[in-house]
Parts: structure tokens; sequence; C-alpha cells
């Protein structure tokens, strides 16, 4: 197939015709979801005129003699006969026959393994439940590849067999030239994306410069948490002419999700759920969306439509997980991550949620070997690695939780969630500059909790820093202020309080007595705000003078009716802590 040059997306016509013999090529091989992409993809592309859609390829003799055996094996296969289909696929000569034989074989072994699995599901170690079909194949691949005799969907198939033995450099190669044997199969290039572990990984890969490396790449980039290079190349993969598509909405959703841009992520799972009503994909993923939310009759719809839709699907079990899980029923919510696992062990999502369920539970070995499961499946599921860092903070395990929330950290390096939660294992530790560096790094990245400043701040005042303790809690409460918060935030009133006391022992009373009538605003601080008032009025009696030394800025200037310009802190007043 001639592949149209990476991102020009000039001839769209060209695309279709290639879309059209891919889905034709799959849906002869049983391979049901590059099917259903390029499906998706082509019918959101203008249709072909007729003496524009391509013609059948041509049968060789090979395919002549196989047809009738291919035709009765497929058949068997579609009904997931697989043992059977491969017993009439033996000794088939053609390319097409060979494919169906081995990649029945392939799935025969895959469905006892999942049968066995399934009888067992709870504490499996990893490698008790094999493919026991798996090292035959290899051998036998193996040697039609030296001998040269594989094409892309035989390569594929095993690169697929590779990755489960195990052998991911041998599959990454194999797969590399899946692709360039055969560029217009998304499958190559989907099992290449579950393999690359980092960016230097991906751009050290020599692949083919085609239309499909676009998707591919923006899969890579949500994937590696590069969320704005991903949004990027969608974008641009709109404009080229894919802006009906719906599999790039549900990426762009999916996107948004991964920065909890919730807003955004919601507007396009609504927008979806118009286009593709009956659409069960992706629906976990909006589901966590209502969930963080707390949008009870909106999850509460969800799970019920999706029930009338198919309620034996992983995705429909995730979303009731959540609905249940939302209500506080925990025990009922495990209940239905446990059967999203029993339809397919390797969903990642219920793995995760079970994890936290259990975790609500204070079942803290079970959420461990859940979040264990999930990390097998995907090392790439910062959930887990925070989940388990969170799991050993609770059994007072700091050494461990550290290892883990690192882990996390370096899958999300600029979600302040993970910094804080190191920040904090760093101090439990007594590592205390570690500490600072992260608090001050979470805040500078853009603090979700509005936890970090306050943390660095009691962390100063731990240390008698109390310069630098009033720095943070003047950021923390204009911060605060800004964003219109202070009545919901609690803990305006410790800093209040701090700052107070500490303009006070400074001889900044015009600035102490300011604190202190906020602090009056507060149940927890009134009394102590009066009795600072007192303080002042006392000391102001006796004549003694304000001191005028203000190298710390006033953090109510902008609510005064003073006038005076407010100095914002700069990060440089930090720098005792700036990592």
């Amino acid at each position: 197939m001639a592949a149209t040059r990476s991102s020009e997306f000039g001839d769209l016509v060209q695309i279709k015709k290639q879309l059209i013999s891919i889905i034709a090529q799959c849906k002869e091989r049983g391979l049901v979801h590059s099917v259903k992409w390029a499906s998706e993809l082509a019918f959101s592309l203008d249709p072909l005129p007729l003496n524009e859609i391509p013609p059948q390829p041509d049968l060789t003799e090979e395919d002549a003699q196989d047809l009738d055996a291919l035709c009765l094996a497929k058949s068997y296969f579609d009904l997931k006969e697989y043992d059977r289909a491969a017993y009439f696929l033996r000794g088939c000569r053609s390319q097409k026959a060979y494919f169906l034989y081995m990649y029945s074989r392939y799935l025969s072994g895959e469905k006892k393994k999942d049968d066995e699995t399934v009888d067992s599901l709870g504490p499996l170690e990893k490698g008790q439940v094999r493919n026991e079909a798996l090292r035959e194949l290899r051998v036998e691949l193996s040697k039609k590849h030296s001998a040269g005799e594989l094409d892309g969907f035989a390569l594929y198939l095993y690169g697929v067999v590779l990755r489960k033995l195990d052998l991911l450099k041998e599959a990454v190669e194999i797969f590399v030239a899946a692709t360039h044997a055969l560029p217009m199969h998304w499958g190559s290039w989907l099992e290449l994306c579950n393999l690359i572990t980092n960016i230097e990984m991906l751009k050290s890969l020599s692949l083919p410069d085609c239309w499909v490396k676009d998707f591919f790449m923006a899969h890579m980039y949500t994937e590696l948490q590069m969320i704005k290079e991903a949004l990027q190349k969608y974008q641009t993969l709109m404009e080229a002419g894919f802006g009906k598509s719906t599999y790039i909405i549900s990426q762009i959703a999916v996107a948004y999700h991964n920065i909890r841009d919730i807003d955004q992520a919601l507007y396009l799972f609504n927008k979806l759920r118009e286009q593709d009503p009956f659409r069960i994909e992706n629906m976990d993923t909006f589901s966590n969306l209502l969930y963080v939310r707390s949008m009870k009759p909106e999850l509460s719809y969800l799970a019920h439509n999706l029930v009338e839709i198919d309620k034996y699907k992983v995705e429909t079990c995730c979303v009731i997980g959540n609905y249940y899980s939302l209500r506080s029923q925990h025990e009922k919510a495990a209940l239905y991550f446990q059967r999203a696992l029993k339809l397919n062990p390797r969903c990642l999502g219920a793995w995760t949620l079970m994890g936290h369920e259990y975790m609500e539970m204070k079942n803290t070995s079970a959420a461990i070997q859940a979040y264990r499961h999930a990390i097998e499946v995907n090392k790439r599921d910062y959930r887990a690695w925070y989940g388990l860092g969170q799991t050993y903070e609770i059994l007072k395990m700091p050494f461990y939780s550290l290892y883990y929330y690192r882990k996390a950290h370096q899958l999300r390096p600029n979600d302040s969630r993970m910094l804080v939660a190191l920040g904090e294992c760093y101090e439990k530790l007594s590592q205390q500059v570690e500490a600072k560096k992260c608090y001050w790094r979470a805040y500078s990245v853009g603090d979700v909790e509005r936890m970090a400043l306050l943390k660095l701040a009691k962390l100063h005042e731990q240390l008698t820093e109390s310069d630098d303790a009033a720095q943070c809690y003047i950021i923390y409460i204009q911060d605060i202020f800004s964003s219109g918060e202070q009545l919901e935030h609690a803990e305006v009133s410790t800093a209040l309080r701090y700052l107070g006391q500490y303009y006070f022992k400074i001889k900044l009373y015009d600035e102490a007595s300011l604190c202190a009538q906020r602090c009056c605003d507060y149940n927890d601080a009134r009394e102590e705000g009066k009795a600072l008032l007192r303080q002042i009025s006392a000391v102001r009696e006796q004549g003694e003078p304000s001191s005028t030394d203000l190298t710390l800025p006033c953090v109510f200037n902008p609510l005064s009716n003073n006038t005076t310009p407010v100095r914002r802190v700069s990060p440089l007043d930090l720098s005792s802590v700036t990592p």
C-alpha cells in the first residue's frame, strides 16, 4: 500500500481506499479490533463514488487451493471454536490460511488460560497460569521469521507471542518490523504503544513515515502523559479531515481526563454519547469523571443506560462499581470490579478501582494485591503506583511508600498530589530539605488541592524558621483570597493565627491587628484573635511604637482600605527551599 506522507493528509480519497482495503484484510483474519478502528475512521470520511472503491486483490494459486478450508475454518473461528478452526487449516500453504491457523492456536490457549484464571481469581501470582501454546508458536514462528516468510499480519502475531512470553526487547523489534511490512494495520501500532516506556525509547525507534504514525504518536503522547503534545496532534488530525471521528473525540476526552480538566472532558464525553448513544467503550473513564464531581443522578443514569445496552461488559461493571462506591457501598462496588475482572482479567481500570475499594474497607493486603495486578497489566498506570504508596503509608512503612510515590511522580512529574505525598514521606523520614523541595515544587506546578504551601509553612514552623513560614502563609492566603475560596478553607484561620503572632513579635502592630480582626471571622480562631487584639491595644497604650521594617508584605493590602500597592512575594524569597 502506498503510504501517504506523514502530517500532509492531502489525499483523503487515498486514505479512505487504504482503510477500505485494510478493513477487508483484517476481517478475513478475524482481527476484529483493528477492523473496528479502521471502520470508525473510514466512517468519518466522505463516501467514495463507485468507480473509486478499490477492487478485491487477486487470488494466488495457493489462495485458490485453500479457499474452501479457509471458509470453513473462518466460520468455526467466528463461533470461537478455535481448536476446530486450527484442525481444518493444517497443511494449508497460503499466507492468509497460515495466519488464521496460528492465530486460532494462540486464541485457543488464551481462552483456556482465561477460563482457569476466572476460576481462581484472587491472589494469583504472575505466571501461575500460562497459555500453554505460546512456546510452540514461538518456535514455529521463529523458524519462518528467520527464513523471511512472515507477512505483516504474521509478524504482528509473532510479536504478541513474544510479549506474552515477556521477551519484550525482541517483541519491540518484531512490532516495528510489522509496522514497516503493513503500516495500515493498527493492531501492530497499538501493541507497540504498550511496550514503549518513555519518550527516549519512542524517539529511538525507526517507524514507517505514513499517516497512521500520526495517530500512533498522538496515542503515545497521551500514554506518556505528554497531554499538550497529544492535544496538538489530535487537533491537527481533526483539521486534516477527521473532524467527525468518534475515535479522536474519545481520545481527546481521555486526554483532558488525564490532566484533570474535568469540565472539558465531561463536555466531550456528553458530545460523544450524543453521536454514538450505544457506545460502551471509554464509558468507565466518563464514570470516573462523574464520580470525582459527585454527580450521583448522572452516574446513576449512565449505569442504568449501560445495563440496558449490555450488562456483561467490563465497562458496564466498572460504571456500576463507581456508582456503588459513590454511595459508599464499598463491598458492592468491589463485587462489580471483581465481575469486570472475570470478564477481562487484563482490565487495568478495574484492578486499580478495586484497590481503591479495598483501601476504603481497610483491607490493605487485598489492596496491595489489586494494585500490583494493575502494574503487571500496565507499568505506566500512575494511579496504581500512587495507591501502593498510600497503602504502605497506612501500614506505617514510609521507605516503601517513598519508592512507590517516586514511581508515580516519574510518570506524572507535574502532578502536585504526587509531590505532596513525596514531601510527607520525606518529612516522616526526617529528610526536611527534600520535603521542602517537594512542597515548593508542588506549589510551582499548580497545586490542585492547595495543601503544598500550608504543609511547607508548617514544616518551617516546626523548624523555627519563622520568616520562611510567614512567607509561605502569606502566599497561601493571597492565593486563597484571590480565588475567592476563603470561607470554604478551614486552614485560613491557621495561617491568620500564625501571621498575627508573627507580626506581633516583630512589632508590626498594624498588620498584626489586621490578622487578629480577620481571625474573628473564624469560629476556631475567634478567641485567639480577640486575645491578640487586647495584647496589641495594651502595647499601644504603653506607647510602644510600631516597627517600620516592612521586609514582609502585608497580606491584606488588597482587602483593607489602605491604598498601598501589594508586593507579591517572589519565589526568590524562598530560595532556601527551591529545588
